[in-house]
């Protein structure tokens, strides 16, 4: 029988080096985060003003069926901007 010779590859030292070359894991992680926020950032510029036309429309509502006043309206904004703050 013939004895059979380990020739190193030189395919795996390639990919070692190859490695070195890419960008860290952190760098990639922030760049994930970073287009998820952007994601993020464009829903929200479509959801609220949306939102805020069905809140204005909700208002006018209660104000044409004389639920309550529009100084009702304006101490109930007063008093959100309170617990914002």
């Amino acid at each position: 029988m013939s004895i059979k010779r380990i020739v190193p590859r030189k395919q795996v030292q390639d990919r070692a080096a190859g490695r070195a070359n890419k960008k860290p894991a952190t760098k990639r992680e922030d760049l994930g985060l970073s287009r998820r926020l952007q994601d993020l950032r464009e829903q929200v510029d479509i959801v609220l003003p949306e939102m805020a036309a069905r809140i204005a429309a909700l208002e006018h509502l209660l104000l044409e069926k004389q639920f309550c006043t529009r100084n009702d309206l304006i101490d109930a904004r007063q008093f959100v901007r309170m617990q914002e703050a």
